[in-house]
């Protein structure tokens, strides 16, 4: 019994799972918390979580001075569980959380689901390659909701696919939780793509158009009552603000009807975004054309549609379900105007399975092509840590980035990393290192295919993990709006009313600008001056809107005192901290565009 080659898969099975779990969470979490927040997108998303926390209203919390989520809650409520595991307080770290899960139970789900229908080893090295794309390794480590979204419509399609290969019979109720919550994260997508992609894969197997379109709008619409549940009651919540905002931000994105360009792209803005979204692997991709053959270029056009159909009857159901989601969903996301390359992540799975294929076909035809790929990610490994030794030890002068527009930040991160030092800072600095060596030293020229493509994920895997333990919060940090945070905090009594004034915001149509970090990091403490024409209190604006709106509110009884300027810039402008107070008939504040386009 011991030696049954079905126990031993087994136990093959389960060491390599285990094995994928751990690295995935080696590579992941212990890094999610080092970088503070320095874009507007994640302060924007953890700041609801926050005030569900603050305000006790998880179904429609107000933040940012007033304004309504434009996303449906789930993932907020994620943030906000996982902050209460982790010492009850929102900040990065158990903000970044879910999306990091997320991205673990993606791999993990993708192992799982082509280990038995394409092969053990396929299958775990679809799942490394689906965890090491530049794309999903990015949003596993944001606080955004895309990575969560892409989790459950990917698990949505495949639990879709198990629900047909089984026959049709009984409910799929996992593909309909998992839709159900995909819809509460960021709406109706949540259920019509993975409705969408498995109804082309019926049609192609041959199931009657009614048949499979019954189908899918049954599971589509059991799918829609828990969500349905939340937005009958977030709507008696906002009333009709909320309905125009959920009509904007679905319908209208999905149709081009935005009263507002949100992201607006061309349809080769997609294919782009595969490109840059696949590295590294787009480069081995690339070099995967020098192992083609004349007779590969050998086409006869003459009886293409018998040809077709005969291989829609040949090939693995699973390959055919892995081809539809890809072009179904790369598809869907051309026709909006609005596109992001974020927008593709639930291909990603999918089209791992045929970048496995692809590199195991290469290295049937020129094994040296692989190794040549394993030598240059090993090189950047290298590479990577001797610039960082050169900087440490001042070989890199300021005078190399201090010049141009960016040249006093350049000059902050270069010295930043600098002054980066700590045991745990030369332990990720070589993590980069120790995969290139294991690499040449071990995996190179030994071992099946299999083994030296995860070996060169491995080594990835290495390198994600010197960026994000020592490039990344040297760098980023910089950016952050977190000092300046702290140093209105302490210049400030903790009950002042903190107001921010953006001056073009207040004509943008569609989703307004906030300082979002700013406003995160002070606990949502910041409202909106125009808004709640406030007679007295402190003041947030920047230099350029000093002088094109000041003015104007001084003549409507206003009368302002400087008391500090911001550490940083807010959003890349010189700002400042003012006193105020108005005299006077309490009236609404009136405000002039100063936009140039319309003077």
């Amino acid at each position: 019994m011991c030696g049954s080659p079905t126990l031993w898969r087994w136990e093959e099975e389960k060491v390599l799972y285990w094995i994928l779990a751990l690295l995935c969470c080696v590579v992941l979490l212990p890094f999610l918390g080092l970088a503070d927040f320095n874009t507007k997108g994640e302060p924007r998303e953890a700041v609801v979580a926050l005030s569900m926390l603050q305000s006790g209203d998880w179904i429609l919390p107000v933040n940012n001075g007033g304004e309504m989520p434009y996303k449906p809650p789930l993932f907020h409520w994620l943030v906000a569980i996982c902050s209460w595991f982790t010492g009850g307080e929102v900040n990065e770290y158990s903000s970044r959380l879910p999306s990091a899960l997320s991205l673990i139970a993606l791999t993990l789900g993708t192992f799982v689901f082509f280990r038995r229908r394409c092969g053990l080893h396929t299958a775990f090295v679809t799942a490394l390659l689906t965890f090491t794309s530049l794309e999903l390794h990015r949003a596993g480590m944001n606080t955004r909701v895309d990575m969560l979204l892409t989790a459950l419509t990917a698990g949505a399609v495949m639990s879709l696919y198990s629900w047909y290969i089984k026959g049709c019979r009984r409910v799929p109720w996992g593909a309909i939780l998992l839709m159900s919550m995909a819809t509460l994260t960021k709406g109706p997508v949540g259920v019509l793509v993975p409705c969408l992609v498995c109804g082309v894969f019926m049609l192609l197997r041959g199931m009657n158009f009614f048949k499979a379109a019954l189908w899918m709008i049954l599971w589509g619409v059991m799918s829609l009552i828990i969500p349905l549940c939340w937005y009958v009651a977030a709507y008696g919540r906002g009333g009709q603000e909320f309905l125009d905002l959920v009509m904007e931000e679905n319908f209208g994105r999905m149709t081009s009807t935005m009263s507002y360009d949100s992201c607006v792209n061309p349809w080769p803005y997609n294919i782009l975004s595969l490109i840059t979204g696949w590295i590294p692997w787009t480069l081995a991709a690339l070099m995967s054309l020098a192992a083609l053959r004349r007779s590969d270029f050998r086409w006869n056009t003459a009886g293409i549609i018998p040809r077709l159909k005969a291989w829609l009857k040949s090939v693995k159901p699973v390959r055919l379900m892995a081809l539809t989601a890809v072009t179904v969903i790369f598809v869907f996301y051309c026709f909006p105007q609005s596109k992001r390359s974020v927008y593709l992540m639930p291909l990603y799975p999918f089209m791992a399975l045929f970048m496995t294929e692809l590199l195991e076909w290469t290295a049937k035809r020129k094994k040296v092509l692989v190794q040549a790929f394993g030598d240059v990610i090993a090189g950047v490994g290298i590479l990577l840590t001797a610039v960082f030794i050169a900087v440490k030890a001042g070989v890199v002068p300021d005078t190399l980035v201090d010049h141009g527009r960016h040249g006093a930040q350049n000059a902050a991160m270069l010295q930043a990393l600098r002054d980066s030092g700590g045991f745990m800072i030369w332990l990720w600095t070589a993590c980069a290192p120790a995969g290139a060596l294991l690499w040449w030293w071990r995996w190179r020229s030994r071992g099946e295919t299999w083994r030296r493509l995860s070996a060169i994920a491995v080594t990835i895997c290495g390198i994600y993990m010197t960026l994000a333990g020592v490039w990344q919060p040297a760098v980023l940090n910089v950016r952050s709006a977190k000092p300046v945070a702290r140093q209105i905090t302490e210049l400030l009594a903790p009950q002042a009313q903190i107001y921010e004034l953006i001056g073009y915001a207040e004509f943008q149509a569609g989703d307004p600008v906030h300082f979002f970090e700013l406003n995160f990091y002070m606990g949502d403490r910041i409202l909106n001056f125009v808004r709640e024409h406030p007679r007295s209190g402190f003041l947030i604006v920047s230099d350029d809107d000093v002088r094109d709106y000041l003015p104007q509110l001084e003549q409507q009884g206003y009368r302002f005192m400087p008391v500090a300027d911001t550490e940083r810039p807010l959003m890349k402008l010189p700002s400042k901290v003012m006193a105020f107070e108005r005299s006077g008939a309490d009236k609404p504040v009136t405000l002039t565009d100063m936009h140039p386009a319309n003077q």
